[in-house]
């Protein structure tokens, strides 16, 4: 996936959503997702999107996309494209839209080896969230739901422990820290950090995946659109409200 620092004033949770984390995915040659997991210069990529207030896609919108060394790719917004087939992104596969020749020959000359720029193709496919924790749900080409949530306070508490602290974009707990402003991935920080007090082995009593870290929550949105049928709107800067809290995992309701 691309860096999370894209840039847009406000991400309409439906039709935000349907588009930044639509289009956010490359595909190598054979149709696997890339994720910076295994292609750490995704870190690089610069994401900008026109939403704003009461925003519809039109003609003459176009997603922004730079990287160092590459002049801006323009994607337009509302534009027709051609389906391709065997896509497979995360544990999911099926077919998606292909954004073209343009696109690809972009995301490739960067990468240095075939790429394609996808969307999620939301007429004929689905994917759900799983149902253990979130049943009645569907996400994209995210990893596994619409959204990740965290803290200050826990990336504050982090950071203490750290030799050289991190921000938040940078983190990544299932593998190493990918720096977003190089693209260089750190040998094992924070997850060696991470494993001493946040993994499944300390956290929770006799977990299969022991090595696991856990930071951060997954989440769905329950109320995505407001009374009118809009998407409800998120923007940077908007406040958090904590509804109700648990002590424990063993009390929060299946």
């Amino acid at each position: 996936m691309c860096t999370p620092g894209t840039s847009r004033a406000a991400d309409r949770s439906e039709a935000g959503r349907s588009i930044r984390a639509s289009l956010v995915p490359v595909v190598n040659s054979q149709g696997r997702g890339r994720t910076q997991r295994v292609e750490p210069k995704l870190a690089l990529i610069q994401v900008e999107l026109p939403f704003a207030e009461d925003w519809q896609p039109t003609p003459d919108d176009h997603m922004v996309i730079r990287a160092p060394g590459m002049d801006p790719l323009k994607i337009p917004l509302a534009s027709e494209c051609a389906t391709i087939y065997d896509v497979s992104v995360w544990e999911w596969s099926g077919s998606a839209y292909d954004e073209g020749s343009e696109a690809a020959q972009w995301f490739s000359t960067f990468f240095g080896n075939p790429t394609r720029l996808v969307r999620f193709k939301e007429e004929s496919e689905t994917r759900l969230t799983d149902p253990e924790y979130a049943r009645g749900y569907k996400t994209m080409f995210s990893d596994g739901f619409p959204f990740l949530i965290t803290s200050q306070g826990s990336l504050d508490a982090l950071n203490e422990i750290l030799k050289e602290p991190i921000p938040i974009k940078s983190l990544q707990t299932k593998v190493p820290t990918i720096d977003q402003d190089t693209g260089i991935p750190s040998p094992t920080e924070p997850t060696e950090t991470l494993q001493t007090y946040r993994s499944g082995e300390v956290l929770l009593s006799g977990h299969k995946n022991k090595r696991q870290v856990y930071f951060g929550q997954n989440a769905v949105c329950k109320e995505c659109l407001s009374a009118n049928g809009q998407g409800r709107m998120i923007k940077v800067g908007d406040p958090v409200y904590v509804m109700r809290s648990f002590s424990s995992s063993n009390e929060v309701p299946a």
